[in-house]
């Protein structure tokens, strides 16, 4: 129940901010690291400092597979419909953090 109200709350936070003359603070809500504190709570607790630090170098990391939806939205947003480019930006962001994933359980 706490999750699914703090989700509503995000996107009304969202949709006010949307409409405000600072309408692009609305691309750094998305980034509050609500679900990294919850991660990083419950790997702390449940393992060792050593595989905490794992998971945090980790999301680190995971700021690539992001980048590279953002970056694909920009080149295509002007070029195609706001659905499409959403939808290949987020086929983009699969491509990329699969990518990560398979070089992170390689390398590690």
């Amino acid at each position: 129940m706490f999750k699914a109200a703090l989700g509503a709350g995000v996107v009304v936070l969202l949709a006010i901010l949307s409409k405000t003359r600072n309408y692009y603070i609305a691309g750094l809500v998305p980034l509050f690291p609500t679900f990294a504190l919850i991660a990083h709570y419950i790997v702390g607790k449940g393992r060792s400092v050593a595989d905490l630090k794992a998971t945090i170098v980790f999301g680190m990391w995971s700021i690539i597979p992001y980048f590279v939806y953002l970056a694909t939205l920009y080149l295509l947003v002007e070029r195609l419909r706001l659905e499409t480019s959403l939808a290949l930006a987020t086929v983009a962001w699969l491509m990329a953090a699969s990518v990560l994933v398979t070089l992170w359980v390689r390398m590690h």
